[in-house]
């Protein structure tokens, strides 16, 4: 994922977690916050509950590769935090992407209708 996409700031996380709305999944929590940007940027965290460093990093890949093909079709101007949540550890690609098609539909980010 590109740099400009991303939410790097410990700031920016701490914004988008106190005041963004979030929705829950049992592989993945998506936090997200309108911001005045005139794109998408995008954070994902994954805490000690996942597991260990190794865990926890796969964890991350895992997210930011389901996302990346899904990333273009997000309207600009929102920030978003993904949040691996322990079963991600275990989970497949395909499981990781139709958790994060569930949550974004439901955050109002994508149409209902799409895939």
């Amino acid at each position: 994922m590109q740099r400009k996409f991303r939410l790097t700031r410990s700031d920016d996380f701490k914004r988008v977690r106190q005041s963004g709305k979030s929705y829950a999944h049992p592989l993945v929590v998506l936090v997200a916050q309108a911001a005045e940007l005139p794109r998408v940027r995008l954070g994902v965290a994954a805490g000690r509950m996942v597991g260990n460093a190794v865990q926890r990093n796969r964890a991350k890949r895992l997210l930011r590769e389901a996302v990346r093909p899904i990333l273009p079709g997000l309207p600009p101007g929102w920030d978003v935090i993904l949040i691996a949540r322990p079963g991600l550890a275990v989970a497949s690609l395909e499981e990781t992407r139709m958790a994060l098609t569930t949550l974004l539909r439901r955050a109002g980010l994508i149409p209902s209708h799409e895939a």
